[in-house]
């Protein structure tokens, strides 16, 4: 379900923050609980704790001992800076109820707290529920302030008329029901998914749209045999259980696609790949590494230009187990490693081949280690991308490359995987004309 963050501010409906709190754990959604100073003199912070499973932050600067990450999700291995990563993480941050003293705050830009600091910095979508004095709602400073969020995108949801906290007044100023903010919560989740689909959608098509615009201008590979390699291998324990990885091979298959607009005669070498492919494009399914080394090897010497995108176990079993293991006691598996399929061919290329490996690394020095290969392995081109990013990491519609040789790099950011495997397509043909290939 959805992560809420949830801003209480001080006055006497934060008890309904409390009921709030329950029926947004109990539909299933993380929340996390920030309060002011002077909400804390109305509800005990436990309270929030105890019932959305998660502590509850007040100042600035308190440490997180959940390092910012909402219930049910795994914490991240560093601290983060607490406001900022629960505003990351937060897909919908609501204050309620919101004083007019809050309010003014937020309509100003102060950041002079953990609630301010956190709305100011989400990104989500931002609700307000007013809760006070029918006098101070109707003053005129709250009434542009609340305008003023409004025309930020703030979704301001209407306090109730009804009895007041001072007695024997009466008049608009109630925190509204919990279950009425609840909706409100996640009717603002479900408009701005709605409109994140859109907007992709809408990409998506002006990105075909400019890929087609693309095509007649795009250098002419006819006659020229591409072999690349897409997906992940899959080294089996026993009849059932395997070694493998988590690619999709959608860079795989983009770039046969893109070579093939180019008119080149393709062969894609898919290992595992339950994406659909070009008719066009010849494709031969395998699932080992010994198995994807051996097709390589078989269609090398045909091919001109070698995109080895698949992601290939570094180890495998030694034994494999015959039949399904049973489940008793501990299980110990002895690997060893499997063949440099990328090495094995580079050292037995023609003068006339290209050859491109792929590197996925994980944050650090990646670019460094990127080098290394290119050197080792004695290719032309390594195109690395540093999966620590879940955007663009192992199944994510987008990527972000740099393009390494010996002469430099070249970095693309993020962009769908067809329009990357667009630009790696220039760079293979421009490399290849510059006949700029180790001998």
């Amino acid at each position: 379900m959805a992560r809420i963050l949830l801003g209480v501010s001080g006055g006497i409906a934060a008890y309904k923050a409390l009921e709030l709190t329950r029926l947004a754990t109990r539909a299933g959604h993380g929340v996390r609980v920030l309060m002011s100073e002077t909400a804390t003199r109305f509800v005990g912070p436990e309270s929030f704790a105890a019932i959305s499973g998660a502590p509850v932050l007040i100042g600035e600067f308190d440490p997180d001992p959940m390092r910012g990450a909402y219930p049910g999700a795994p914490a991240p291995t560093h601290q983060p800076i607490s406001h900022l990563a629960l505003a990351e993480g937060a897909e919908a941050m609501i204050v309620a109820p919101a004083s007019a003293n809050t309010i003014a705050k937020l309509a100003a830009g102060s950041a002079d707290g953990m609630l301010t600091t956190s709305f100011l910095a989400c990104t989500a979508p931002r609700l307000v529920a007013p809760a006070m004095n029918d006098r101070m709602y109707r003053d005129a400073a709250t009434v542009e302030n609340l305008r003023r969020l409004r025309s930020r995108g703030v979704i301001v949801i209407d306090p109730e008329l009804g009895e007041l906290a001072s007695r024997g007044e009466y008049g608009i100023g109630r925190l509204p029901d919990p279950a009425r903010l609840l909706e409100a919560i996640e009717a603002a989740i479900e408009a701005a998914i709605e409109a994140a689909i859109q907007a992709a959608d809408g990409a998506n098509q002006a990105n075909q749209a400019s890929l087609g615009d693309l095509a007649g201008d795009l250098a002419d590979w006819s006659g020229r045999r591409v072999l690349v390699t897409a997906g992940g291998t899959r080294e089996p324990i026993d009849s059932v259980r395997f070694l493998g990885n988590r690619s999709s091979g959608r860079m795989g298959v983009a770039i046969a696609a893109a070579a093939a607009r180019r008119g080149a005669t393709v062969t894609l070498i898919a290992a595992n790949l339950a994406l659909e492919v070009d008719p066009a494009i010849e494709r031969i399914d395998v699932s080992t590494a010994a198995e994807l080394g051996e097709m390589t090897r078989r269609r090398f010497a045909a091919s001109e230009v070698v995109v080895m995108a698949a992601a290939v176990a570094d180890f495998r079993p030694i034994d494999l187990a015959e039949g399904k293991l049973v489940r008793e006691g501990s299980l110990t598996l002895q690997l060893e490693p499997t063949d440099d399929i990328l090495a094995g061919l580079a050292a037995i290329r023609r003068p006339d081949q290209l050859l491109v490996g792929f590197a996925a690394e994980h944050g650090g020095d990646y670019l460094g280690r990127a080098r290394a290969k290119l050197t080792q392995k004695a290719v032309d081109l390594i195109v690395v991308n540093d999966i620590s990013d879940p955007a663009i990491g192992f199944d994510s519609t987008d990527n972000a490359v740099t393009i390494v040789s010996a002469g430099g790099e070249l970095a693309l950011p993020r962009a769908p995987k067809p329009a990357i495997a667009e630009r790696i397509c220039d760079q293979i043909d421009r490399f290849a004309r510059a006949d700029a290939r180790p001998r």
